[in-house]
């Protein structure tokens, strides 16, 4: 799919992200793909904030997940194994979900509560 893409930074580093919103781009999502740039992600936006899950039928790649509040801030990081079935939840209701490279946010020392910057996050007030 021929997904729009959105630059993302989080604490100075740069995430070039495709944009899924439809159901059909949410439901393909990274299926079927064998390789990633290190800078690269999927930024999953939800109709509704409520909580979601995730699992990795027919992904190859090993990915970790950030659920992303409306302004921003990451909720929680997950590390998701290629083709696994089991679900990863939010916990809490969200809107933005993130999958990157597994170990992308580890590397660069990015925890839960870390903000991501970018056109789609409302500022706080």
């Amino acid at each position: 799919m021929n997904l729009p893409r959105v630059q993302l930074t989080i604490a100075e580093h740069p995430i070039e992200a495709r944009v899924a919103r439809t159901d059909e781009e949410r439901a393909l999502g990274l299926m079927f793909r064998r390789e990633m740039e290190e800078n690269e992600g999927m930024l999953f936006m939800c109709e509704e904030c409520a909580v979601q899950t995730f699992w990795m039928k027919d992904t190859p790649l090993p990915l970790s997940i950030a659920f992303i509040e409306d302004d921003g801030t990451i909720l929680k990081i997950a590390d998701l194994e290629p083709h696994c079935l089991e679900g990863e939840s939010s916990e809490h209701p969200v809107r933005y979900v993130l999958e990157v490279p597994q170990g992308w946010f580890a590397r660069r020392g990015i925890e839960a509560g870390a903000r991501l910057a970018g056109p789609l996050f409302l500022e706080s007030v």
